[in-house]
């Protein structure tokens, strides 16, 4: 274990973590006005729609696949009688659908923010390191998705990557095993590192203002303005 691999996967993990949950902190208290997506959706609609819904719903099955994927154990899996090739086949399919939709999502609102002058003028440099970082990272786990585990050979991942982020969260990282892997796969892992460190001084604050309030608020009723007829003016006599 070289130096080189404790400050890519031991100090580079805790430092996101930590500027994640410290800078969402100091946002809060210091910054609340710009805790929003500041939506360009009055510059430009049509493709902001397209591309945000096949992004997000393709953003939410692949957190779910990642969830799945790293804190299930292969032992679990085994144990309830899910055949590998059964759990990779499904796993791959899956991965490479939303993979997809979210990829197709995120090139229509990365090139809409491009080429529309007055979108591509509200887009800050958090913003550009932020795209920069998503497309990497989507690159990168969609050719280890479709490249590697549906048209290659395949690489069984929960031996050696979903367990290193199990000994992170138990704050024993295993680093001989991330250490191990496919560089495609530790280029995806980084980057997921650098977008931690970076939401909290981007648009992706966004994430955690869920309307619930919206759930127990009371319907608000609209009524057509209807003009009263006019008063008949009193007749002469």
């Amino acid at each position: 274990m070289s130096n080189l691999d404790l400050i890519l996967w031991v100090a580079i993990p805790y430092a996101a973590v930590a500027v994640f949950v410290v800078g969402h902190i100091w946002r809060w208290r210091r910054d609340q006005f710009t805790w929003t997506t500041r939506s360009t959706q009055l510059l430009e609609s049509r493709r902001l729609r397209a591309g945000a819904i096949l992004f997000h719903f393709g953003l939410l099955a692949v957190i779910g696949g990642h969830v799945v994927g790293i804190l299930i154990p292969e032992s679990f899996t085994h144990a309830l009688g899910v055949p590998e090739s059964l759990y990779h086949a499904v796993s791959a399919g899956a991965g490479t659908l939303s993979g997809a939709a979210m990829t197709v999502g995120f090139l229509i609102l990365a090139l809409r923010r491009a080429q529309v002058p007055r979108v591509r003028r509200t887009t800050s440099r958090t913003d550009v390191l932020v795209y920069l970082t998503l497309g990497l990272m989507l690159a990168t786990g969609l050719y280890a998705t479709v490249g590697v585990n549906l048209l290659g050979h395949g690489y069984d991942y929960r031996l050696t990557v979903a367990p290193y982020f199990r000994s992170v969260f138990v704050l024993d990282p295993r680093v001989q095993l991330i250490a191990g892997a496919p560089l495609i796969y530790q280029i995806h892992v980084l980057c997921g590192f650098a977008l931690y460190a970076l939401w909290p001084f981007s648009r992706l604050v966004h994430a955690w203002s869920v309307p619930l309030s919206y759930l127990r608020r009371a319907p608000i009723v609209y009524r057509r303005r209807q003009l009263s007829p006019a008063r008949p003016l009193l007749s002469d006599r």
